[in-house]
């Protein structure tokens, strides 16, 4: 895991146990989490392990949050308050924490993983209710699901050849 090389145990953690929270934060803006979200939660977890949309290293990611995936979701709704909006604050302070750990990081990785975390985010807001899934999103979980809590992380090719040109 060079990609998350200089991090300590406890923020790798973090960026592990971020999935499965923001599948809790999102499912349970509208104060229920039901089975579907749950379940396209562990789907799209599993998906992502191989997605070739996917670099190696996100693939290699995903892997390690997958072994634990549904039984942390389970954890955080049986540990985490049962009023919607302690749960929500909880969670998006677990969530800023991101902020100090991915400048840390390679920042390819680092917006990669940005990327791909409000994505789930989206796709867990968008996988119940509604009539044919139209207007299935509620707007508690509109309010959340671009993470507002989580500074977004911008990346292009042309950061790595800068690097190297003043190398």
């Amino acid at each position: 895991m060079t990609y998350l090389e200089g991090l300590s145990e406890d923020e790798i953690n973090l960026m592990i146990e971020a999935i499965p929270m923001v599948t809790v934060l999102i499912a349970g803006a509208d104060d229920k989490i039901d089975k579907g979200e749950k379940e396209w939660g562990a789907k799209l977890t599993n998906i992502r392990t191989y997605n070739d949309a996917n670099s190696e290293n996100l693939q290699d990611f995903y892997q390690k949050v997958e072994k634990d995936y549904a039984s942390k979701v389970d954890a955080m709704i049986g540990s985490f308050p049962n009023n919607v909006n302690e749960r929500t604050q909880l969670i998006a302070d677990k969530l800023t924490g991101l902020n100090d750990i991915l400048p840390k990081i390679d920042p390819e990785f680092a917006a990669e993983y940005y990327k791909t975390l409000v994505s789930f985010a989206r796709q867990i807001a968008e996988s119940s209710g509604g009539i044919l899934r139209f207007f299935s999103v509620s707007n508690e979980e509109k309010k959340l699901m671009d993470l507002p809590m989580i500074h977004p992380i911008e990346y292009t090719a042309e950061e790595d050849v800068a690097a190297e040109e003043n190398e």
